[in-house]
């Protein structure tokens, strides 16, 4: 079965890169951010890896922890370290990725690709993703197929949507971007709106009258 929003994600005990890994006690009570990959020494994965290595300070500021994972052993992964370094100069992989080689942990999270199989007939894990908050739970996921490469500035946007949206009364829109107008929920009435934001909101006019779309300058995290 896979998770849902609003699961604790499972606990688990196992090796990477950086040492032993006991999940919970990783996440402590931190924001975290699960990344699944299908398999070592494969190119969009050693892309992948790369791109989050060259990134990780934005996680870092927004006091998100990363951990990887790979259905591969820890051996594996250390050796392929020095190709995602090459492949992306400049870059040291300061996360861990965890060894799965069973995938118990590609099942239990409902991580595996029906489709993709590796050179053994086994099935590969999907890219996974899960953003968990620092009580455990999952506050959104994404799979993407394994020919798909995964969109960090995405995984940033939704970060900063999800923090922003914890703390204020507000979504945010389509396409929205760190510093733009947010929207205020629509539990919130017009004279509690008000209050809550006393630089005034937009109301925006639509024909069916209902003045449901309110438009606020992004309050400050």
């Amino acid at each position: 079965m896979g998770l849902n929003l609003g699961d604790i994600v499972p606990d688990f005990k196992a090796e990477s890169t950086m040492g032993t890994i006991k999940f919970h006690e990783y996440i402590d009570g931190s924001w975290a951010i699960l990344l699944s990959h299908p398999s070592d020494f494969t190119p969009v994965c050693t892309s992948e890896l790369g791109s989050l290595a060259s990134r990780i300070h934005e996680f870092d500021r927004r006091g998100v922890k990363v951990i990887a994972l790979s259905c591969n052993d820890v051996n594996s992964h250390r050796e392929w370290l020095g190709d995602i370094e090459s492949y992306c100069p400049e870059t040291k992989v300061k996360y861990p990725i965890v060894a799965d080689p069973s995938r118990d942990l590609a099942v239990r999270f409902g991580m595996l690709d029906p489709v993709e199989k590796d050179a053994a007939g086994m099935p590969l894990t999907c890219r996974a993703c899960f953003v968990i908050g620092p009580d455990k739970r999952v506050r959104l996921s994404i799979l993407y197929p394994a020919s798909t490469g995964r969109n960090f500035s995405e995984l940033v946007r939704v970060i900063d949507s999800l923090q922003l949206t914890d703390k204020f009364s507000v979504a945010t829109p389509a396409n929205w971007e760190n510093g733009r107008k947010c929207m205020i929920l629509p539990t919130i009435s017009d004279e509690k709106a008000k209050e809550m934001f006393p630089k005034g909101f937009d109301t925006v006019k639509v024909p069916s009258g209902k003045a449901y779309i309110r438009l606020v300058e992004q309050p400050t995290l």
